[in-house]
């Protein structure tokens, strides 16, 4: 019983593999090495590594728990030195010697498929030695294997321990000699000498592989001259991609709303995310940022306030990225408690959020107590939980039963919980979706969406795996797919996972796994789809491989010519920091209309020019398309380090920058934006004030540069204004509440 419990603990945690065996898809692309479909390598070779490894030990039990009882018993004796079997044990141990023999031959068939992730070469995958060292010298393991498998076959009815000696002599031969001497010794005298001639086609399979399990065979490269001036009129047919330059970085800005915003200290605004409404008929890129309520801030913490009064968040934030106050501070739409919009069409009717970033601890709601809502002048404003989120207490059993998995015994005694009480938990939405889909995992910014007058939490998520032919692993793994978007009604909880790619195989296979919980994309609601964005994680992932893998030709691989790396700026604190990808509505070149898209440009590697930029779209049809756009590498394009320096050196913005300092306020220098216009560019930064003595950045200067002209100027329109001779069409204003000024 011990040894089955300790042999069943081993498959514990394999259900997966076990799952996708039993509902494998096809890829439809064969392996280059052995010409198998990838599936097999997704699903049915793990299965067969799982189940051979499970096999062998349970075998390796049999044996040696059966020799010890034999011992014991006197049916196995020990005759000058040499082992004298009884005829019954000796079967019975040499069967199970057979099939241990056999196992190992199935086992090191498994590492023959196992050499298209081989470690050994330039790249990953089977390279030169694999192919005529390590492979031949597998197969011939196998041969002595199943050799020794006949002889102890043989043994049951003639004792020829001497053979058995001899090949196991063999086998041990071939596993040190030929496993690992014989091909260390050609892979230092025939391929180190003779590397990219001999590992030149398996370079060219890596790179093949890697651009496929990361998706980056679906980029559409194009070319930009890199010479064209920019003239005032580019700049005005360009203007719906100037007025949506995003002025407030998300650092600034959440220390912004916190000030101005939060209205109490149990309020707090986690985090800020980017999206776009449609205003005035306008396309308009906004930040949004929920209004979570931090228990952990309650000025009075006991049961009764964590769970029963204080359950939840209300309202939320949102503002365009490029407009601001006369006092420097962010035009708000949304503001307030409880929300006041100032944009017709976009409006809160259910502000209350229970579902959100940061909420852990589980509550109790529709109880005999007030539930508080929002404070309103002297008095406070209390609500009724009205959704169907959580799971009834509409037992004593059920009550005993929370109570005794959260532990919480005042669940039992309160008079409040009733029979149409609800308990709430798994709140976070992170924790939330990990738990409804373990097989997937979730990007790390989650966004919060109006819709229809509610608010939804939108994430994405991924199917990964380390499993691809030929891919180079980054972060462990070396295929990766978009391939599920994940919805959670932030008032009561329900989530939807919709599949954003059905060409995966592997989230085919969990539909499969699954069905029902998968639902197909044209099933979300139509609003919904519209502020679906392609998701920072996976963008800075394929960016991070594409800086190497763009390279598709072989000997330039290796050489590594033209290698590319994410540009590095100075932040506020002077530390340099690797360019994060942002978005942006745009119109790009070639295009007719402005767009929502995430970008982030490349230098070359130990270089400060611009080589390319790459784009991620997301919007309608062309939603995941990727883009990358070429520089000529013969002519110098300004990259966002030299820009940087030219803003530094620049003699005006220097001596008001360290006059600024001086008057005890300190200067933040917010992110450095490439602005594609055309096929040129601008850069934009914007420059923040803070008082030492308060915690309210204000946007006070916008700093642009173009070609070789910079001007720092207080507004975005007066910068251009400074470099092209005159002022780009202004962007439509955003009617503010009475009393605030734009």
């Amino acid at each position: 019983l011990l040894i089955g419990l300790f042999l069943g603990l081993q498959l514990w945690d394999s259900w997966d593999v076990m799952l996708q065996f039993r509902h494998r898809t096809a890829f439809g692309v064969n392996d280059p090495l052995f010409n198998r479909d990838i599936g097999f390598y997704f699903f049915t070779l793990p299965f067969l590594e799982l189940l051979s490894k499970w096999v062998l030990m349970l075998l390796f039990v049999m044996a040696i728990g059966a020799g010890i009882i034999y011992l014991l018993r006197g049916a196995l004796r020990f005759s000058e030195g040499r082992p004298a079997f009884e005829r019954k044990p000796r079967i019975h141990l040499l069967s199970l010697a057979i099939l241990i023999f056999i196992l190992f031959a199935v086992r090191t068939w498994i590492e023959i498929q196992n050499l298209v992730y081989s470690p050994h070469g330039n790249v990953v995958g089977a390279g030169y030695t694999d192919i005529t060292a390590r492979l031949p010298m597998l197969k011939v393991e196998i041969a002595v294997e199943l050799l020794m498998a006949v002889i102890a076959l043989v043994m049951m009815f003639r004792a020829r321990l001497r053979w058995f000696a001899a090949a196991a002599a063999l086998w041990v031969i071939a596993v040190i000699g030929g496993g690992m001497l014989y091909p260390a010794f050609v892979q230092r005298f025939s391929v180190a000498p003779n590397e990219l001639v001999k590992e030149t086609p398996y370079i060219k399979l890596n790179i093949q592989a890697t651009r496929q399990g990361f998706g980056l065979d679906r980029i559409e490269e194009r070319e930009l001259a890199g010479d064209t001036g920019l003239t005032l009129n580019d700049i005005r047919e360009n203007s719906a991609t100037i007025n949506n330059i995003r002025l407030w970085d998300h650092g600034p800005l959440l220390d912004t709303y916190a000030q101005i915003q939060e209205i109490r200290t149990y309020y707090e605004f986690q985090s800020v995310d980017n999206d776009r409404y449609r205003i005035n008929g306008e396309l308009r890129q906004t930040m949004i940022s929920p209004r979570e309520l931090s228990a952990e801030s309650l000025p009075n913490r006991n049961w009764i306030n964590e769970t029963l009064t204080f359950t939840h968040g209300f309202g939320l934030t949102l503002g365009p990225v490029n407009q601001v106050t006369a006092e420097g501070l962010p035009v708000l739409m949304i503001k307030d408690i409880p929300p006041v919009s100032s944009v017709p069409g976009i409006e809160v009717k259910r502000p209350e959020i229970y579902f959100g970033e940061l909420s852990h601890d589980p509550v109790y709601v529709k109880t005999a107590a007030q539930e508080f809502n929002y404070p309103s002048g002297e008095e406070n404003v209390y609500g009724k939980y009205e959704g169907a989120g959580g799971i009834a207490l509409d037992s004593y059993l059920r009550r005993a039963a929370f109570a005794a998995r959260f532990g919480d015994m005042k669940l039992l005694l309160s008079n409040d919980i009733g029979p149409e009480s609800r308990v709430i938990f798994h709140r976070n939405i992170r924790e939330r979706l990990s738990r409804i889909a373990p097989f997937l995992k979730f990007d790390s910014d989650p966004y919060l969406v109006i819709s229809e007058g509610r608010l939804f939490w939108i994430t994405d998520a991924y199917t990964v795996s380390s499993r691809y032919p030929y891919s180079q692993p980054y972060g462990g793994i070396n295929y990766i797919r978009n391939s599920v978007k994940a919805v959670i009604d932030a008032y009561n909880g329900d989530a939807h996972l919709y599949v954003a790619d059905p060409d995966d195989p592997l989230i085919r296979t969990w539909s499969q796994i699954f069905p029902g919980i998968l639902k197909p994309l044209d099933s979300m609601s139509a609003d919904l789809r519209t502020h679906l964005r392609y998701p920072e994680d996976i963008f800075r992932l394929q960016t991070n491989v594409y800086s190497t893998y763009h390279m598709d030709q072989s000997q330039v691989f290796y050489n590594k010519e033209d290698q590319w790396e994410i540009p590095a700026v100075s932040a506020s604190d002077g530390q340099a920091e690797a360019m994060e990808p942002y978005y942006t509505i745009m119109k790009l070149p070639g295009e007719q209309r402005e767009e929502f898209i995430l970008m982030l440009p490349f230098t070359p590697r130990r270089k400060d020019n611009l080589a390319a930029w790459m784009v991620a779209r997301a919007d309608g049809e062309n939603y995941g398309k990727m883009l990358i756009y070429r520089f000529p590498k013969q002519k110098l394009i300004f990259g966002p380090k030299q820009v940087m320096a030219r803003i530094n050196q620049d003699a005006d913005i220097s001596r008001q920058l360290s006059l600024w300092n001086q008057r005890g306020s300190q200067v933040i220098l917010g992110t450095l934006l490439v602005i594609p216009i055309k096929e040129s560019l601008i850069y934009v930064q914007p420059l923040y004030l803070k008082a030492e003595s308060g915690k309210i950045p204000e946007l006070k200067r916008v700093i642009v540069a173009a070609e070789n002209r910079i001007a720092m100027e207080e507004t975005l329109e007066g910068s251009i204004a400074r470099i092209f001779g005159g002022a780009p069409d202004a962007p439509a204003q955003v009617e503010a509440p009475p009393g605030e000024a734009l």
